[in-house]
């Protein structure tokens, strides 16, 4: 297991340093500049200095040998001054936001608690319903459960998220009045009435990803248990009298877990990254948001960090799901 792990980590390096030259050739060389919404009436020499100051007068790879530099050691040297009091990144030129001025890490950690608790409540949410509906499906297939099920399912991926999350405004926000219509990202839980208050604000975009994210996983979880229990091995286990609790529970869900562990590993990124469309829909003040604006404002070093670290994550998920195969099903070997 340890060599196979650290063989991955290896093929990830080349990995994704090709990964982070697309990304910055890609956001580079698209249309827009940080000086396009400059009043033509600013003097071309007040122009130049504004470009110089922002570093984009340097040629295309030695920008992004300075950004890939900043990335992997100034920014993680600065957390780890800040933790244990060191001076490594002292003087060091952080990746700043052309928008803001602000290093491009201190944004994201202000934005990423907002993202984390919405996002991930409704990604947490989303598993819990869509494993036990899936399970249940797959054990009592073309029932009536599992028609209403697969109803559920079909609603969850027809159904846009910004239809969606408005639908649920109108009618338990306007209608009933029973949670706000946007998020206050001001909120401080302090007391049981604030932490009430943040659940009521949560509920409408928990329901809005929550719904999408059950429908994709519990089909996943559906078919996988359907393909398992049709195997040699689960007649084997009722033939020698195993109930069907522990036929079900035990031996069939751990090996249909194997493709849906995949299933919700690649989506834990979507988390850090945000869901852009329904962030601006209610409100929340998080990294989606923060993405949006800085596309708006042509902030291509924020644009080119978030892209590479949603990039790193789905690699580092990616290597999570495949070292949990070998807990799931032992047949699996890395040696």
């Amino acid at each position: 297991m340890l060599t196979f792990t650290l063989r991955r980590l290896l093929l990830a390096i080349p990995t994704l340093l090709v990964i982070s030259l697309v990304i910055f050739l890609l956001v580079d060389l698209a249309p827009g500049s940080p000086m396009s919404e400059i009043p033509l009436t600013v003097p071309p020499e007040t122009r130049q200095k504004m470009i110089e100051a922002l570093g984009a007068d340097q040629p295309v790879f030695v920008r992004y040998f300075l950004w890939l530099r900043q990335f992997f050691w100034v920014e993680p040297a600065y957390v780890i001054d800040h933790w244990f009091g060191t001076s490594w990144a002292e003087g060091e030129q952080r990746i700043l936001s052309w928008q803001s001025r602000s290093p491009v890490f201190t944004i994201i950690g202000q934005r990423l608690p907002q993202t984390m608790i919405v996002i991930g409540t409704a990604y947490l949410v989303g598993i819990l319903i869509a494993l036990p509906i899936g399970i249940y499906s797959a054990y009592r297939q073309y029932s009536l459960f599992d028609q209403g099920g697969t109803l559920f399912a079909m609603i969850g991926f027809s159904v846009p998220t910004f239809f969606s999350g408005t639908l649920f405004i109108i009618i338990f926000a306007v209608w009933l009045g029973w949670f706000p219509t946007k998020y206050d990202t001001t909120l401080n839980v302090t007391d049981w009435d604030s932490f009430l208050k943040q659940i009521r604000q949560m509920a409408l975009p928990v329901m809005t990803l929550g719904l999408a994210n059950a429908a994709t996983i519990s089909r996943y979880m559906r078919s996988s248990m359907l393909d398992n229990m049709t195997q040699d091995y689960v007649r084997t286990a009722r033939a020698k009298g195993m109930t069907e609790r522990i036929v079900v529970l035990k031996h069939v869900l751990r090996n249909s877990l194997i493709p849906v562990v995949t299933v919700i590993a690649l989506g834990i990124p979507s988390i850090f990254g945000g869901a852009i469309i329904t962030e601006n829909l209610f409100g929340v003040n998080g990294i989606g948001a923060a993405l949006i604006g800085a596309i708006h404002a042509s902030d291509l070093p924020m644009v080119q960090t978030l892209a590479f670290i949603f990039a790193v994550l789905i690699v580092l998920f990616n290597l999570i799901a495949d070292i949990l195969y070998g807990f799931l099903d032992p047949r699996i070997r890395y040696d």
